[in-house]
């Protein structure tokens, strides 16, 4: 199951409270790519989609779509700032 740095669990976890104030609400991936070249979107939801597997705690939630959580089950999701105020998310392999 994907994973979170403690980052990726505290930029999410802000950008789902300045843009949702549902208590339920968290950062939905979906898959926006294709099986060879595979790219995800990430959006605030009030609620996840049904068929969605939920990662997280009690500070985030991550609602993943069916394709994305079979794709990033073996992923690491972090994020970044930069000096803009842009955010980053990025994956890497989860240890072994």
């Amino acid at each position: 199951m994907l994973t979170l740095t403690e980052n990726a669990n505290t930029i999410a976890a802000t950008i789902v409270a300045q843009q949702s104030t549902t208590p339920d609400a968290g950062l939905r991936i979906h898959s926006s790519g294709t099986e060879t070249e595979p790219r995800f979107a990430v959006t605030v939801a009030t609620t996840p989609e049904p068929g969605d597997a939920i990662v997280g705690d009690e500070d985030i939630r991550i609602f993943l779509e069916k394709a994305a959580a079979d794709a990033l089950d073996d992923k690491v999701l972090d994020a970044s700032v930069d000096e803009q105020g842009a955010v980053s998310f990025s994956l890497s392999p989860q240890p072994a």
